[in-house]
C-alpha cells in the first residue's frame, strides 16, 4: 500500500535531513554563551556506523513486538524549555512488515534530567569538537559541545505519509555520566497519545546529547588577567 508513495517519502525524508543539518549547524553559534543549551543527535549523522547495523535507527518495541524506528537531530534549551528538532520514523509489525512511515517534529520539551558530563565519550571514539589549547604551565581550554548523559522527554507530532497525524511523547535516554541503575539501558521509548499503545522496550540505536558551552578550563598556572578566559558555570537543570 505504501509503495506508490515511495517517491514522496524519499522527497520528504531528504528535506527533513537537510533541515536537520541546518538546525544543528546554526544553533550552536547562537547559543555559545548560554548554559543549559543542548544538541540532540538521535541515531543519525556520525553516530551511524556501517559496520554496526544496530547503530541506526533507534528502535523501540511494544509488548507484542511491533516497533517504531526513529532518526533525527535538533536542539533544546532549559531556559525557556524550547526545542527545535525533527527526523523520520517508520512503524513495523512484529514480522517486520512496513505499516507506516513519515516525519516527526518536536512540539515541546517536557523535561530533562541530566546525568552529568562525559567529556571522553566522543574522543574515545576518535571524534571531538573544537580545538584544545595545550602547553606546560598554561590553561587547557576545551571549546565546543561536550557529551552529556541524561533523560530528555519531548512531546512530538508524527506526520504520517499514509494517514492522519498523531501526537506522542518521546523519551530519549543517553546513558552517560552518573547514570541511575534503573536507566542504564540507552535508547528511546514512545507513547502514542489517545492510545493504549506504548513502545517501552529499547531495542537498539545510538544517540548523543551534547551540552553547548563556550569553554571549559582546567587551571594550571594562573594566566595573565587580560588574556585569561572566563570559566563558565556548569549547566543548571
Amino acid at each position: 500500500m505504501l509503495r506508490p508513495r515511495l517517491f514522496s517519502i524519499r522527497t520528504v525524508t531528504g528535506s527533513a535531513v537537510l533541515c536537520l543539518v541546518l538546525i544543528v549547524s546554526s544553533r550552536p553559534a547562537i547559543a555559545q554563551t548560554n548554559e543549559g543549551d543542548y544538541i540532540l543527535i538521535l541515531a543519525s549523522g556520525f553516530l551511524c556506523d556501517p559496520d554496526h547495523a544496530e547503530a541506526c535507527p533507534a528502535v523501540a518495541k511494544d509488548a507484542n513486538g511491533s516497533s517504531f524506528e526513529m532518526s533525527g537531530a535538533g536542539t533544546f534549551s532549559l531556559h525557556d524549555k524550547s526545542v527545535t528538532a525533527a527526523g523520520t520514523f517508520t512503524r513495523k509489525s512484529p514480522s517486520g512488515t512496513l505499516l507506516d512511515t513519515g516525519v516527526w517534529l518536536a512540539a515541546s520539551l517536557v523535561s530533562f534530567d541530566s546525568y552529568g558530563a562525559a567529556p571522553n565519550a566522543l574522543h574515545g571514539q576518535g571524534m571531538g569538537f573544537g580545538p584544545r589549547a595545550r602547553g606546560p604551565g598554561r590553561m587547557q581550554a576545551i571549546l565546543g559541545p561536550m557529551s552529556t548523559g541524561g533523560l530528555a522527554v519531548f512531546r512530538i507530532r508524527l506526520l504520517s505519509m499514509s494517514g492522519a497525524s498523531k501526537t506522542a511523547v518521546l523519551q530519549v535516554n543517553c546513558a552517560l555520566g552518573e547514570v541511575p541503575r534503573e536507566r542504564s539501558v540507552e535508547g528511546i521509548r514512545l507513547k502514542l497519545e489517545r492510545s493504549d499503545t506504548e513502545y517501552t522496550q529499547e531495542a537498539g540505536g545510538r544517540l548523543m546529547i551534547l551540552a553547548v558551552r563556550a569553554g571549559i578550563v582546567t587551571p594550571g598556572k594562573t594566566p595573565n588577567h587580560e588574556t585569561s578566559p572566563e570559566i563558565p558555570e556548569s549547566p543548571q537543570n
